[in-house]
């Protein structure tokens, strides 16, 4: 005992401060702030100059393939290019197949019109040179569904050699080492990716910006977003500098750009195409179902590109899809649809443009022969709340902020992340505090903590399956065959829409459901509108709505979508209603 009480009382004698430590204190934690200070600004000036870089490197590419479209010019080889960019889709496979028509005078065409394009829009990330390879070695194979044809890729879909970024630096300078399933599966079908377009940051978002690549506009309105996240793939196809492109869908990301540049958007049951090398920001959940599809000026196109990819090579480089090849038939039949409808999904109360575009189009349909009910969708704001919010951010949002740590945040996805950081404690002060001003926006709030078990995340699991059950249940006690809503429009002022993600009720409903739904343009906004704008007051005129109205307005002109959907893996059914809703208001306007 005495033993231990002198070995006491000496380190304590030894390990005692001095009066001199006492005053270094201060001077060291000074010290070590000021040098986490510089670190962090070394690490950001680091980062700056790296995106300084990459935008160097972009315009150098530019360049070259400026440089490559003079040379195939001056050699005598070229078409009339607006000739060549004139023809639909399927006007140019024909063309193409029977040898009228030279992939090399295509590829140029639109090399040239992406180099105009993406000048003014700012859409396409990457150039990929390696397109005049595979164009060389096109020579002597058997021509597949889509020889000869350029086609545009979203930022993150994997092509050897280069950055799958969505839009973070934590993805920035790693190039991918292999290409995608869909990548290697188009290139052997004979078409040619030649380019990559861009995203907003972390892919969760309708607008389309990043750190790295800057902003997206509309081309339709440079003032307004393309949308998001697959904005790029949508402003360069509607702009005509790509006739058919792929893009990613978590939450309407591929509905939503389609529906705001004016074009047709396509996505499909989740795992009916491959999603191996596609990157994805939010890996391990499991609230909603992505899906990967085509992008493109009509329906026609995105059939014809889902007939490509239901190929055996796909089925062989992922043995996980469903080896279900492309239903002709049922694309292709005209019997009359019982189709449902509905306006408001009564969490979102749609504008005057977006409720006309839905009640012109069920007129135009009754008229076709078709038989149009009314259809009642199913709790939506509990369901989005409770099953959506609170399952993507299971996680409380660690996920997303270990992807973002370090970077530099963008502006249009400020909102999100303030929401998200926002403490669990003050969520629900917010939530009380909100609760008698807005109740929409409080109980979205209070969904954003995400979940205390494993028990409690495999409840929101049973949850979900009950919801798919209950509403499948609905669809067939209706006796429907195929529905039309709502699309999220027109296009909204840049920076607007990251403030109203809410509005994404009317797409990602569908991810949660894993049904198959795309957008087929069917009007655009008229003075009308613009004048039902004025006395629009949504849900219960809240922040929220106050918001999107000013984001809506001055849109006179601009293009308006409606949505269609089918059950899962009735996806050419779903494309059959798309293209009927396309013929009946196409021919409306030749009226």
């Amino acid at each position: 005992m005495i033993v231990l009480i002198n070995m006491s009382s000496w380190m304590v004698d030894t390990f005692a401060l001095t009066p001199q430590m006492y005053q270094a204190i201060p001077g060291l934690i000074c010290c070590t702030v000021v040098m986490y200070k510089l670190l962090k600004w070394m690490e950001r000036r680091s980062y700056l100059a790296a995106i300084e870089k990459a935008r160097t490197d972009r315009k150098k590419a530019l360049g070259g393939v400026e440089k490559a479209v003079l040379e195939f010019k001056v050699s005598g080889r070229s078409r009339d290019t607006e000739s060549v960019l004139s023809l639909s889709l399927l006007e140019l496979h024909e063309q193409l197949q029977d040898g009228s028509l030279s992939p090399d005078s295509v590829l140029f065409a639109y090399m040239e019109k992406a180099l105009e394009v993406t000048k003014l829009l700012n859409c396409v990330t990457e150039f990929l040179p390696e397109c005049q390879t595979q164009l060389k070695n096109l020579s002597g194979k058997k021509k597949g569904l889509l020889y000869g044809i350029p086609v545009s890729i979203k930022d993150n879909i994997n092509y050897k050699g280069y950055d799958s970024t969505c839009g973070l630096r934590k993805f920035f300078h790693q190039p991918a080492t292999k290409d995608s399933v869909l990548v290697q599966v188009l290139k052997k079908q004979g078409a040619i990716p030649f380019v990559k377009t861009n995203v907003p940051q972390s892919l969760l978002s309708y607008e389309c910006s990043n750190p790295i690549f800057g902003q997206t506009v509309n081309p339709h309105d440079h003032k307004r977003t393309p949308g998001g996240s697959s904005g790029g793939e949508g402003a360069l196809i509607a702009a005509g500098g790509s006739i058919l492109g792929l893009g990613s869908d978590t939450g309407g990301s591929i509905r939503v750009p389609a529906a705001f540049c004016g074009i047709c958007g396509f996505k499909p049951t989740g795992n009916r195409l491959s999603s191996q090398g596609i990157r994805v920001s939010l890996p391990g959940q499991k609230a909603v179902d992505a899906a990967i599809g085509p992008m493109a000026r009509n329906v026609d196109s995105l059939a014809l590109c889902m007939r490509a990819l239901l190929c055996e090579d796909m089925f062989l480089l992922d043995p996980t899809v469903p080896p279900i090849p492309f239903n002709d038939e049922v694309f292709s039949s005209s019997k009359p649809l019982r189709i449902g409808y509905y306006e408001s999904d009564e969490f979102w109360i749609p504008n005057a443009s977006m409720k006309r575009a839905v009640m012109e189009t069920k007129q135009l349909l009754e008229e076709a022969g078709h038989t149009l009910v009314p259809f009642k969708p199913l709790r939506t704001q509990s369901t989005l709340n409770e099953l959506i919010i609170n399952g993507m951010s299971a996680d409380g949002g660690s996920t997303l902020f270990e992807k973002l740590k370090g970077d530099i945040i963008d502006s249009t996805l400020k909102d999100l992340l303030f929401v998200n950081t926002v403490p669990k404690v003050l969520k629900k002060i917010l939530y009380m505090f909100l609760k008698p001003f807005s109740p929409r926006i409080s109980e979205t709030v209070k969904c954003l903590g995400g979940v205390r078990s494993i028990y409690e995340l495999w409840e929101q699991h049973i949850a979900r399956q009950a919801y798919c059950d209950e509403y499948i249940d609905a669809w067939k006690s209706a006796e429907l065959d195929v529905l039309i809503c709502p699309a999220l429009g027109p296009a909204l002022i840049a920076g607007y829409a990251g403030k109203v993600t809410a509005t994404a009720s009317y797409k990602i409903i569908f991810n949660l459901l894993n049904f198959p739904a795309g957008v087929v343009p069917v009007s655009t906004v008229t003075e009308q509108d613009e004048e039902d704008l004025k006395s629009y007051v949504g849900y219960c005129n809240d922040l929220w709505d106050r918001t999107f109205k000013k984001g809506v307005s001055g849109a006179v002109g601009l293009p308006l979508a409606v949505q269609c959907v089918a059950l899962p893996w009735q996806d050419e059914l779903c494309l059959r209603l798309m293209r009927e809703v396309e013929r009946v208001t196409q021919k409306k306007k030749v009226v």
